[in-house]
């Protein structure tokens, strides 16, 4: 399992060890190579403080003033004008005279930096092993490493407790989650400030718990709801049962299989409803593809045809005169969910039928104006009071002056597909104050790659 906080430890220290051992080399080798100009300069000072009378003396000679210039790490030579060599340092090797300036010799199978230096009446030459160059280098290369070596626990310190704090707010959100129980769906709250870093996942987590809690909700109102609406038929219906046993007949009073008939018709139209609103509620973004509205409608109106002829209803489908003379389909595509759109006609043409009168008149009426495409529903029924339309598409309501069978669900079902579909749905009362009219408006029409796709597919 991949973890965050081993991830950055581990690259962290890393890093870090790897760009100290660089520097560290960087500063040993800078350290090392001014050891090395600073023993050629005490070379140098040592050729140039020897004392003048040293090659007036003429002869070798091993003078206490001499002692603490020369030592093991320090080899001098001094050679008169004529060539003769007039002093040397105890334990000396014998290195023949040189040129003036610095240079490295290998003598008896040991390396020696060699420095000339030629006076009016001299010459002296100033030698030292560099092996003990080397080793004095090296000391003081070392002692300037061990800050670096200090500094690295240091650092390694300083990066476990940044990365413990800079991920303690995932551990509080972590421990939030881990501690709520399944009904808890309010959003996440953390203590103090949201890091810039996390906050789009606090965010999404958020917008998830509140999806999920309106479609809790959702569901919890459903089964309320279904639980309240089917409780009086079936009371109605058990009622009606034990009134039939009672008689000892399915007879009672001679209209007790009607009326069980049209109970269980009532609950089978209700389930029926309960279930198309409860799939509106739980597919609110299912994909959209190109809907044939005018066949949507010519099937709706076909299915209904019997419904109305049973009340000599004048049902029919309209489509409305364009405004735009250029404009020759007649297909009425949409984008949109083809079983959604049935169930929004059918549920107005249900409604529009059965609160129509004897020998009234219904029609679908198709409109397409400036690319927007809508339709309307019209019928010759008593119309809705002017207070209840603002109403009449919640959930099981039901006006005042309703009359016969009906859940109340109707409205609020087509209401909620249209608001899928990103349209509104709207309800007026006739001008001549007969009946009522429903508009849904605007649909999308199909997009024209798209509707030249479906027909060649």
């Amino acid at each position: 399992m991949t973890s965050i906080r081993r991830w950055l430890l581990g690259w962290l220290i890393f890093g870090f060890a790897a760009a100290s051992c660089v520097a560290g080399y960087a500063i040993f080798r800078t350290a090392h190579e001014e050891a090395s100009e600073l023993f050629d300069y005490e070379l140098r000072a040592v050729a140039i403080s020897l004392p003048p009378s040293l090659a007036a003396t003429g002869a070798l000679t091993h003078g206490s003033a001499m002692t603490d210039i020369s030592d093991d790490r320090i080899a001098i030579e001094v050679w008169n004008t004529q060539g003769g060599l007039v002093y040397r340092s105890e334990e000396a090797p014998s290195i023949a005279r040189l040129a003036e300036g610095f240079r490295t010799i290998e003598r008896s199978e040991k390396h020696w930096r060699v420095y000339g230096l030629r006076q009016s009446e001299r010459f002296i030459q100033v030698a030292q092993p560099v092996s003990v160059r080397e080793a004095l280098a090296l000391r003081l290369a070392l002692r300037t490493l061990w800050p670096l070596g200090l500094l690295l626990p240091l650092i390694v310190a300083l990066v476990l407790f940044v990365v413990t704090r800079a991920l303690a707010p995932i551990g509080a959100l972590s421990r939030a989650l881990s501690t709520r129980s399944l009904d808890a769906l309010e959003p996440v709250r953390l203590q103090g400030a949201v890091p810039i870093e996390i906050l789009p996942l606090v965010e999404a987590l958020n917008d998830l718990l509140e999806r999920l809690n309106a479609a809790s909700s959702a569901q919890r109102t459903f089964v309320a709801d279904a639980a309240h609406e089917l409780r009086s038929p079936l009371t109605a219906l058990k009622l009606q049962l034990q009134a039939a046993q009672r008689d000892g007949t399915l007879r009672g009073e001679g209209q007790t299989l009607a009326r069980l008939e049209e109970r269980l018709n009532r609950i089978i139209r209700l389930v029926q409803q309960l279930l198309a609103l409860a799939r509106e509620d739980a597919e609110p973004n299912s994909a959209l593809t190109s809907v044939g509205l005018r066949r949507l409608a010519e099937q709706a109106v076909s299915d209904f045809s019997l419904l109305a002829e049973e009340k000599s209803i004048d049902l029919g489908l309209e489509i409305a005169p364009s405004a735009d003379t250029n404009d020759t389909n007649d297909a009425f595509d949409v984008l949109g969910e083809p079983h959604a759109l049935s169930v929004l006609l059918n549920n107005l043409l249900d409604n529009a039928i059965r609160h129509t009168p004897h020998a009234g008149r219904v029609d679908v009426v198709l409109h397409r104006d400036a690319g927007r495409v809508s339709f309307e529903v019209r019928d010759t029924g008593p119309g809705i009071p002017e207070a209840e339309l603002s109403r009449v598409c919640d959930r099981f309501y039901r006006g005042t002056e309703t009359q016969g069978a009906g859940s109340g669900l109707g409205l609020a079902i087509a209401a909620r597909v249209a608001k899928r579909h990103r349209a509104e749905l709207s309800l007026r009362n006739n001008a001549d104050g007969r009946g009522l009219t429903v508009t849904v408006s605007p649909l999308r029409p199909t997009p024209a790659d798209l509707r030249l796709g479906n027909a060649s597919g």
